[in-house]
């Protein structure tokens, strides 16, 4: 094509050139002035005009051209051919020229005449959904008006077959048809049609060559190129059994589980959270996984000799992969060369590899540094501040199938903390941010120091704890490092709005909670942007009503550094709420029960046993005023008052509290009244009423709860929780307290809690319906004890919006009191369900779970059912 052109342009130019010349002199000059072309002449140019152009500027294309009125130029010559390249090169145009149109003595006028390529007016995306066309017009990103080229066409084909490639869609074809647009001149309709084929996922993957390693630890290896979901645990067992008899002193040399492996491995394959859709890119990663997989199995020389692909059928392919395993390695004498600060027979136990291991490089390199756990040589010296500490592996001689190996050491010296920064922090302040930090500037660096500010910074909960960075920039010179912290605020913030049952009625709840409030800029008109914020105290205002007949509300604020100096919390915390008949206060008909409430705390953390133990103290406060209300309480008129003491110690080590993957936490809490009846010289309580009784509550309540999180695999988290309650009294001739008691089942959300009742929820079951009961209803436990285990899996860890799906198996139970107490009597369940955590309004669930056991009173209360959560109401 090009050369073509070329060619048409070169005669065109010659002929032009020879014919226009001469006409232009007899009309301009004398009539014997004639021009040599086999001679070169200069000229100057004298005019320049363009023809053909209709969607291009003159100007515009004179100046690409790089001629200019006044230029000098040699006809022919190199600089009418170089102007052409530039034009050409703009990929504008479909064909081009330059021609003299005037020739007058030195002077010589020259005209571009171009042929422009068509435009892009419309385009059309057929053959695929709705939803896939906007994927594509995402990705193509054309425009009316785009030039219309080959190379652009391609452009389009490769992203359309790149897109259905990566979910699987190998057959793909693309189209593009184009068709000329009468309503815009030189105007193009393009086309663009997509046929997907079928999707083409893995049936099969095999290996050859794998005589040492069992074929389903090498599929095992791959990640994310996988089989298609089957299950057919016993076919053919009969021919594998025969093959086994037959082949006996073969297989009785294999490993028995790895038999096992492979005999399900053909017949069994369960896809819950990875597809069998065929991506090149996930393969070849797959491939380097595999040889990973091999080196640490002491074949440090496998390699994959090739791979190939057949179709199956239109949907489905089965991949083989050939390996040379080469020989397997151990490793040798490991010596140390260079420390000083340790021994070698102590470093030689950290690293944990004893000469006979199975060699594996990944294995000696983990140990030596960056190991997950922190128990590593690198961890060792980075604790003690060595941050210039480097420690080198060498192998020094290969002897048969042992490997020696040299560590090469440079401690390097001791470096101190500089200077902290902080970056990001557009709303926090930078003294929360550091008063939380382990990292302090003077003190000797630490690897283990960093991991807790990290951890800490995620504990507040202000920022995105995905992308919490820390930089150490050392200066090896002086022997100092900076450690610059970046993070990214998040909104804290929390908007309530929920409607639950309660007494028969709907009850609506709204409340606000500003996590990361500023008191300090209550007053300053330019902090409320929309409120004062960036000192980390905590205002919580929250209000139920039905309308008149109830009506509650609380209010709340923690300082979590009182004083500033030490992470001492102070919490302070108003209640008051009123429940009627609806009738007025006047009416003699009139039921209420007034209750007003105050509780004061100071949490401390704590430096022994470790710094992860928080003792929480406080005293609550909470007056009960009844006045002909006996639908609750065993008197109906008077007052009762509950004033206690409550101290908690916990330990708190989960590195995350919205997903966490490791860690635990544990409480242990007592709450307790003064013992009043003690206090008192009464011997027989039974004569006495429920009101002299109850004027002053007295109990002992104590409660503990356990939680522990681990990493399975990737961001795949098992978690194991435990619950345990129990209400005591001092006198046995007052009984349980009638007030703080237990009540199990359901979602565990609030609605009525009008006696200080705890509500603990439990899937499966039906919203206390696991709590004992009289003829008059659900009374509430002395005991109760409940078990949890869940499996999470992250669907996206965004923190405007972070998703995961859970797994659960529960078991709980209550009891009256000690003498029925039964830990091995449980109500069990199971199911499904999702949390999705929004800054604005905290943890929301919904699970679905299923009771296996009747619950005798209940009919259908273990019935599967939906429960809906707030703030991890029913964990």
């Amino acid at each position: 094509m090009k050369i073509k052109i070329a060619k048409k342009i070169l005669l065109l130019y010659l002929i032009t050139i020879s014919n226009l010349a001469f006409a232009q002199i007899r009309i301009g000059e004398t009539l014997d002035y004639e021009v040599d072309y086999s001679n070169p002449k200069e000229f100057e140019i004298g005019g320049i005009t363009v023809s053909g152009n209709e969607n291009y500027d003159m100007n515009s294309i004179i100046t690409i051209s790089a001629l200019a009125v006044g230029d000098k130029i040699k006809i022919p010559g190199d600089e009418i051919t170089e102007a052409i390249k530039k034009l050409w090169n703009q990929n504008l145009f479909d064909d081009l020229s330059i021609t003299i149109t005037k020739i007058q003595g030195k002077i010589v006028f020259l005209n571009i005449h171009v042929q422009e390529r068509p435009r892009l007016s419309r385009f059309s995306i057929n053959g695929v959904r709705k939803t896939e066309a906007d994927e594509i017009r995402e990705d193509i990103k054309l425009s009316r008006g785009d030039v219309v080229t080959e190379h652009l066409k391609q452009n389009i084909k490769t992203l359309v077959l790149n897109r259905f490639k990566d979910k699987g869609y190998y057959n793909v074809s693309v189209d593009i048809k184009e068709e000329i647009d009468t309503a815009m001149g030189n105007g193009k309709f393009l086309y663009i049609n997509v046929d997907k084929g079928k999707k083409q996922k893995i049936n099969k993957i095999y290996f050859v060559g794998n005589e040492e390693i069992a074929s389903s630890s090498l599929i095992s290896s791959f990640k994310n190129t996988k089989e298609q979901f089957r299950f057919y645990p016993f076919e053919k067992i009969d021919t594998f059994l025969v093959h086994v008899v037959k082949n006996f002193k073969e297989y009785r040399q294999k490993d028995l589980l790895d038999v096992t492996r492979d005999y399900f491995s053909d017949r069994v394959k369960l896809r819950i959270f990875k597809t069998s859709k065929f991506i090149q890119s996930d393969f070849e990663t797959d491939k380097a996984n595999l040889i990973s997989y091999y080196n640490t199995k002491g074949y440090r020389n496998a390699r994959i000799i090739s791979d190939t692909f057949y179709k199956v059928s239109d949907r489905s392919i089965n991949i083989g992969v050939s390996v040379e395993e080469g020989n397997k390695f151990y490793f040798g004498d490991i010596n140390w060369v260079g420390n000083n600060l340790y021994s070698n027979e102590f470093l030689s136990n950290i690293l944990g590899i004893k000469k006979g291991d199975v060699y594996d490089q990944s294995r000696l390199e983990s140990n030596l540094m960056f190991n997950p756990t922190g128990t590593d040589i690198y961890s060792l010296y980075l604790d003690d501040g060595y941050l210039f500490f480097s420690a080198t592996p060498v192998e020094v001689n290969i002897e048969n199938d042992s490997i020696d190996i040299e560590i090469r050491i440079n401690e390097g010296k001791q470096a101190r903390i500089n200077k902290i920064s902080i970056i990001g922090n557009t709303r926090t302040n930078d003294h929360v941010i550091l008063r939380e930090l382990r990292t302090v500037p003077g003190q000797l660096f630490s690897r283990a120091d960093i991991i807790r500010s990290q951890r800490e910074l995620a504990q507040l909960r202000y920022f995105n704890q995905e992308t919490i960075g820390i930089n150490p920039k050392p200066n090896p010179i002086d022997g100092t490092v900076d450690i610059e912290y970046t993070v990214e605020e998040t909104s804290s913030d929390q908007l309530e709005l929920s409607g639950g049952w309660g007494a028969g009625m709907v009850v609506g709840t709204i409340g606000v909670s500003f996590n990361n409030f500023s008191t300090k800029k209550f007053f300053n008109s330019k902090s409320w942007r929309p409120i004062p914020s960036g000192d980390g105290q905590k205002i919580s205002i929250r209000a139920q009503s039905n309308g008149s007949w109830y009506q509650a509300y609380s209010a709340s604020f923690t300082e979590p550094w009182l004083g500033g100096k030490k992470p001492n919390a102070f919490s302070v915390s108003l209640y008051h709420s009123l429940q009627s008949n609806g009738l007025k206060r006047s009416d003699e008909n009139r039921q209420s029960i007034d209750i007003n409430g105050i509780s004061v705390s100071l949490t401390q953390r704590l430096k022994w046993p470790d710094d992860f133990f928080i003792l929480s103290q406080g005293v609550s406060f909470q007056n009960y005023v009844l006045d002909n209300y006996s639908s609750v309480f065993s008197f109906s008129d008077g007052y009762s008052n509950n004033l206690s003491y409550i101290v908690s110690l916990g330990r708190n080590s989960i590195d995350a509290p919205i997903y966490p993957r490791s860690g635990s936490e544990i409480g242990l809490s007592l709450q307790l009244t003064p013992p009043y009846s003690y206090l008192k010289n009464i011997d027989d309580y039974s004569a006495l009423s429920d009101q002299d009784k109850y004027r002053w509550l007295e109990y002992h309540k104590w409660k503990f709860n356990a939680s522990w999180y681990a990493n399975i695999v990737e961001n795949f988290v098992a978690s194991i929780r435990f619950r345990f309650g129990y209400l005591g009294t001092y006198n046995s001739n007052i009984g349980v307290s009638p007030f703080e008691r237990f009540y199990l089942g359901g979602d565990g959300l609030s609605g009525f809690a009008l006696d200080g009742r705890e509500l603990i929820g439990m899937r499966g079951y039906g919203n206390n319906t696991l709590t004992p009961r009289n003829q008059a209803g659900y009374v509430g436990a002395s005991i109760f004890t409940k078990y949890t285990a869940e499996l999470r899996y992250p669907v996206s860890l965004n923190p405007s919006a972070t998703i995961f799906l859970l797994s659960f198996v529960e078991s709980g139970n209550t009891w009256l009191n000690h003498k029925e107490f039964n830990p091995f009597k449980m109500y069990k369940s199971a199911g499904l369900g999702v949390r999705v955590f929004l800054p604005m309004f905290g943890m929301l669930g919904l699970d679905w779970g299923y009771g296996f056991d009747d619950v005798p009173g209940s009919p259908g209360a273990n019935k599967g059912q939906f429960h809906f959560s707030i703030n991890q109401s029913i964990d």
